[in-house]
């Protein structure tokens, strides 16, 4: 079998969970930070590939937003439990709460800071992009958004100052209470089509949950090593049962 590759790059949540996903399992791969190999995309682009993470084989590929996805490209068994949606809901929404209370002591001089070198993301881009998430989810189930990545991985406006953030915290907090109060099948199985592919509603409520919790752990984590004061932990109760990279960044 011909060699894996795992492109990636610092910070990005996905890419940490594959890259611990195939260690876990004992699949040999080749890591390539797309941050330092300036070659690196525009190899995937010529693959067809136009978002990281994605796993490689020749000039096969997958991309690595879903596990399942990429235990069957590489291979390997793969099957999980994953949290009833009413469980994740309520999850979600805690977990907004927390990443809002930690964005709200943020000082507007501290938003251009650097939270993970190499990675030229922002704290406000961060802290932006705990919110960009939901944003893309709402899209994607009421809107049928196939690429959420145009909504997910746009960088924050450089204008935007703290109060900016928190009201865009409030907006897309809003409209998931709202979307799961007006959902009448909350079995979440209705199948979304998408860049990588058709899953459940479920499996993609899992991720954007797991998804909004990483990346409060960088800013919580940020928060904490420059002095900032926490309100509400991200504590072990809210994440049991969510399938969270152990790493951090990388």
């Amino acid at each position: 079998m011909e060699a894996i590759s795992v492109y990636w790059t610092t910070g990005c949540s996905s890419c940490v969970r594959v890259k611990e996903f195939l260690t876990r399992k004992g699949v040999p791969f080749e890591s390539i930070n797309v941050a330092s190999d300036p070659a690196a995309m525009k190899f995937l682009a010529s693959l067809g590939a136009r978002s990281i993470p994605v796993v490689v084989r020749g000039r096969e590929f997958t991309f690595a937003q879903s596990l399942d996805d990429v235990a069957k490209f590489v291979g390997i068994e793969h099957a999980v439990d994953v949290l009833p949606p009413d469980v994740l809901v309520a999850r979600w929404k805690e977990i907004m709460e927390i990443a809002r209370l930690a964005i709200a002591n943020i000082p507007a001089e501290m938003l251009e800071k650097l939270p993970a070198p190499p990675r030229a993301r922002t704290v406000r881009d961060v802290a932006y992009h705990i919110f960009q998430v939901p944003d893309a989810y709402l899209q994607v189930v009421n809107d049928g958004l196939e690429d959420w990545t145009v909504v997910a991985n746009v960088d924050a406006p450089p204008e935007l100052d703290t109060v900016g953030i928190l009201a865009y915290a409030d907006e897309q907090r809003k409209g998931v209470s709202q979307w799961w109060d007006a959902l009448e099948d909350r079995s979440c199985k209705r199948p979304l089509k998408m860049f990588y592919g058709v899953h459940p509603m479920h499996s993609f409520l899992e991720r954007s949950v797991w998804h909004t919790a990483q990346h409060t752990r960088q800013l919580l984590w940020w928060s904490k090593e420059n002095g900032l004061p926490i309100e509400k932990p991200l504590t072990d109760e809210v994440l049991e049962g969510l399938p969270m990279p152990k790493g951090l960044w990388e």
